[in-house]
């Protein structure tokens, strides 16, 4: 087998992808995940989570031998930390993983290699690693290249996205920076911004407060429409014929591991001086807190007017549409909510982009909407564009898809 380049910690929605890139590039990658059933089926050509031409790249590079997977590290030259950085306690980022996936290519690290945190994570958790790498290999202080890149791209179009879009680059030190910068030179268009470490955490953490704050705003419109009898949707789409207007689309809430997560690593560490991004994260929570009580009180005027249960169809758990991902998604939430307070009613759970789930069970989202009095649209996914309109029918469209 070729020399390993570049190991990656983490194979998930980022981590493969960017994994597979760089092999197609001719570069030989070593990635490394905890689950073995993710290392084998990678290792088998195939993938663990659905993104458009994924299956094709992953198929590709491992077809070639530029991609292994493996649930330990190798010796490389290039190392990117690219695994999840949770919550622990009260909304407090959690970056253990980072500590541990440092930890496990500390042993491997030698002079002039590159160290890359790719993970959403606090500001200043890269000059934190570097002290952590340096207080296990004194030997070595200052003579590594130590730097923060995030990603910033779409799921549904990481492959174009990870080519195509600008990259902000931040090491320790200059010399940092411009290692990382040539690093990614090799794979990506985009411009290649150079800076520092603590600035690039921040950009990573205000590009997506800021997308908070703006949903947050349309949420709160649809919460204020709801009252007046106002269309939101007419609303917004009036409201943007201003030439200096651009209000975002509302819906159930906001999800994912970005949005959803990132402007709380802001708020936990500058709570007084938040407000906004802070109250941003309130309305986005209340939203699907709404959606549920609402789709609570159709149900129960269904059951006034009508004299029996409604069947009800919870249409999407994705926390965007057209996509598999139900990491911190609204409409699972609201999924939750609705059956802890169900009495005998027939549910059915509708998500097209997978198979099966623990807790819920999938139900064909043509046959949900058939069987179902009530239908509530939580995620605008294609499917339910195509379906039919029913008079008959009380539908709760919380994301825009019949508008």
């Amino acid at each position: 087998m070729k020399q390993v380049e570049v190991v990656t910690i983490g194979l998930g929605y980022i981590g493969l992808p960017t994994s597979a890139l760089i092999a197609q590039n001719g570069i030989q990658v070593h990635g490394v995940d905890i689950n073995q059933h993710v290392v084998d089926t990678i290792n088998q050509g195939k993938i663990h989570i659905i993104e458009p031409s994924l299956d094709i790249a992953v198929e590709e590079a491992v077809k070639k031998g530029f991609l292994r997977a493996d649930i330990k590290p190798v010796e490389a030259t290039t190392y990117l930390i690219v695994v999840p950085t949770p919550f622990k306690g009260n909304h407090e980022p959690d970056i253990s993983y980072v500590e541990l996936a440092t930890k496990n290519i500390i042993p491997f690290l030698k002079e002039d290699d590159l160290y890359i945190i790719e993970s959403t994570s606090p500001i200043g958790t890269t000059e934190k690693m570097r002290r952590l790498i340096y207080d296990v290999r004194p030997e070595l202080k200052d003579k590594l290249n130590i730097a923060y890149c995030p990603e910033r791209v779409l799921p549904g179009n990481v492959m174009h996205e990870l080519v195509y879009n600008d990259r902000v680059i931040g090491g320790v030190d200059e010399k940092s920076t411009q290692k990382a910068i040539d690093f990614y030179k090799q794979f990506v268009k985009g411009a290649l911004h150079a800076t520092n470490a603590r600035t690039a955490e921040m950009c990573r953490l205000t590009e997506n407060s800021s997308r908070d704050v703006q949903i947050a705003f349309a949420n709160e419109l649809s919460l204020i429409c709801d009252k007046a009898g106002i269309n939101v949707w007419e609303l917004i789409n009036l409201a943007n014929k201003h030439p200096r207007v651009n209000i975002l689309q509302p819906g159930c809430g906001v999800g994912g591991h970005c949005i959803a997560v990132d402007p709380y690593f802001i708020v936990s560490d500058y709570p007084m001086e938040s407000k906004i991004i802070g109250t941003a994260r309130e309305v986005n929570n209340y939203k699907s807190f709404w959606c549920a009580e609402k789709i609570q009180n159709e149900k129960l005027k269904f059951e006034l007017k009508h004299g029996r249960k409604p069947s009800i169809a919870l249409m999407g758990l994705a926390f965007k549409p057209n996509i598999d991902d139900l990491r911190e998604s609204p409409a699972k939430y609201i999924a939750q909510k609705v059956l802890q307070n169900t009495n005998n009613e027939e549910y059915f759970i509708v998500e097209p982009n997978i198979t099966e789930h623990n807790i819920f069970k999938i139900t064909n989202y043509k046959e949900a909407y058939k069987k179902a009095d009530i239908v509530a649209y939580l995620v605008a996914h294609n499917e339910f564009k195509t379906l039919p309109v029913d008079s008959e029918k009380v539908v709760l469209d919380f994301c825009g898809v019949m508008k």
